[in-house]
């Protein structure tokens, strides 16, 4: 558990089944203390008399190192604890971390002891399908906004400034998704190529926070929420319990890998399971995993105001080693009180055997849906048929049934950005140093005559149109929808479509540049949408015709030449038209 003060003394525990001895490690500045802590079943204690709150602190485990078997115990690696809230630093790459043997006091970041937090005014979230998700990378997206201070730019502190906040109710949003401020590290074939991971998906502990994103910490997380909550908007967090930074079996020992590695999903033969395409897979069939992930859920409930969580990767959670729709996580959760009510949203696929789970998450969960994206897509771009399109926007009841769980998206922080999907036919990811190797080969996108930029009035003129129509989809679509910082008004990252390792101009947002009229059609859009309330059902009965005006057949929705529909019911009629790229309703 996280240490707490309690009575006279301030109290350390920390699970490691398997070790011989542990220390808890006090840091005044450079000078380190060791406490020998004492057994208490799976667990080991410390008591320290007086409140120690500010205090750095690691751990230490000793026991044997054997690798091969899963077992590796050092005592020269200073450990952090699983439960920590807050580092006083962050996490740094480095080959020592992997080396047995070789101190690591100098490069694992201490974590700080907290006082005792608050809990916060417990609040229902309001977030309705008609309202708007709004997927933020905290850094990219206020680095070079020019009405935050320049102090407060890449922090999470920016998003209650005033300029931000007015942004988003312009947009008519009613949550944003903030992608990872937990503490991660870069991936260890970045810094030798001069890159950082920008995106924050390789995190170490569940609740650390990120010192760089959050400096801080606890409070400037609760403040912001509660700042973003004044303005009527609930905040998501986009949290990773599928793996940690620890990777394969070349990766550091940080943490887990040096206390319990039981954490950590394993084959029969003892190989680490990668489900995640990262080097290594927590495992949910562990009890402890699920209870540090409800400890750490609750953590961000009761002391910070979330409102919900997207979890990466969901379909993990759900593994023991394989998907169960009725896995144990599930169940605990609903039965939370602190959880219960919360929005849960789940991205429904891993890289792992039988990883891809889409419409078969809990009842009261909401799902990314790729096939929305890649459907809507296919259709503008005009290989798509009438029929995919016309699923998609009536809620995907064929994954889905009558009550829509969908989180409708054109494009997110993974893949091209929205106006990337109509100016690069291929993805251009050069910049990432992998010879333009990573990332998707198939975006489903397409240049409208011009590779990248163009001054062309014609190949400008049928991007604009091909966004609107697409946009339009989405803001006539059932279920709830979700776009990502940026695209309202046009961002590109010059046709890169896997720009984790981009913490720079290609990734930061360039608000100087935005194209103001298509921001101005998007917030038309979402006023339209409130105004229609549309929600989880798709209005029903209706008729569903041709553009000449005869009832559609089953050889038109089939037909990737049919241009497109119109439904006509009692709340207005959908009108889609490939030809005049438009979509909405009317």
């Amino acid at each position: 558990m996280t240490p707490h003060f309690a009575g006279t003394h301030t109290h350390f525990r920390v699970r490691s089944p398997k070790a011989s001895a542990l220390w808890l490690c006090l840091f005044d500045g450079e000078t380190e203390q060791r406490v020998a802590m004492s057994r208490d079943g799976d667990d080991w204690v410390a008591s320290l008399s007086g409140d120690l709150a500010g205090m750095r602190y690691g751990y230490r485990a000793d026991g044997e190192w054997n690798p091969a078997t899963g077992l590796w115990f050092d005592p020269a690696k200073l450990l952090v604890d699983p439960h920590a809230t807050e580092l006083d630093r962050r996490f740094l790459a480095d080959p020592r971390l992997a080396q047995y043997g070789v101190d690591t006091a100098g490069i694992v970041p201490p974590a700080i002891v907290p006082a005792r937090q608050p809990r916060v005014r417990r609040r229902t979230p309001s977030l309705t399908p008609c309202s708007l998700i709004y997927e933020i990378n905290v850094r990219g997206f206020t680095m070079l906004h020019p009405d935050v201070p320049q102090g407060q730019r890449g922090t999470v502190a920016a998003l209650a400034h005033p300029a931000i906040i007015a942004h988003l109710k312009k947009l008519h949003v009613g949550a944003v998704e903030l992608m990872p401020i937990t503490a991660w590290i870069d991936e260890r074939h970045l810094p030798p190529l001069g890159l950082s991971n920008a995106w924050g998906y390789n995190p170490v502990v569940p609740m650390a926070l990120d010192p760089g994103l959050c400096p801080g910490g606890v409070a400037e997380l609760r403040d912001t929420v509660a700042a973003l909550h004044t303005a009527g908007i609930d905040v998501i967090l986009d949290l990773v319990f599928n793996h940690t930074g620890e990777s394969d079996i070349h990766g550091g020992v940080l943490s887990f890998r040096g206390l319990d590695n039981a954490f950590y999903a394993h084959a029969p033969d003892g190989r680490l399971i990668n489900d995640t395409g990262c080097g290594n897979t927590l495992d949910f069939a562990n009890p402890a995993v699920r209870a540090l992930t409800l400890t750490s859920l609750r953590h961000f409930v009761t002391h910070c105001g979330i409102d919900g969580f997207r979890f990466d990767l969901a379909s993990v959670m759900a593994r023991s080693p394989g998907f169960l729709p009725t896995a144990p996580i599930f169940a605990e959760i609903a039965a939370d009180p602190d959880l219960a009510d919360r929005i849960l949203i789940a991205e429904p696929w891993d890289i792992g055997p039988g990883g891809y789970q889409l419409g078969l998450f809990p009842a009261n969960w909401l799902e990314w849906n790729d096939r929305f994206r890649d459907d809507v897509r296919r259709f503008w771009r005009g290989d798509g048929t009438a029929g995919a399109l016309a699923t998609r926007l009536a809620g995907s009841s064929d994954v889905f049934g009558k009550t829509c769980r969908s989180v409708n998206f054109l494009a997110a922080h993974d893949g091209f950005t929205l106006a990337d999907t109509v100016a690069y036919a291929t993805k251009h990811n050069h910049a990432n140093g992998e010879d333009n190797r990573d990332g998707h080969d198939e975006n489903l996108s397409w240049n409208c005559g011009a590779e990248g930029p163009s001054d062309d009035p014609v190949v400008i003129a049928r991007r604009a149109a091909d966004l609107r129509a697409l946009l339009g989809s989405l803001f006539a679509s059932t279920g709830t929808i979700m776009l990502t910082a940026g695209d309202e008004f046009g961002r590109s990252q010059g046709g890169n479509n896997n720009a984790y390792a981009q913490d720079n101009a290609i990734s930061w947002i360039d608000w100087a540049r935005r194209d103001q009229a298509l921001e101005d059609h998007v917030a038309d859009l979402a006023e339209a949408r409130q105004q229609r309330r549309t929600g989880n059902l798709f209005p029903e009965p209706g008729i569903w015709c041709r553009p000449d005006g005869a009832e559609m057949t089953v050889a038109d929705w089939e037909n990737p030449a049919t241009d497109g529909f119109a439904y006509a019911a009692a709340g207005g009629t959908l009108l889609v038209s490939r030809h005049r790229r438009e979509a909405g309703w009317r």
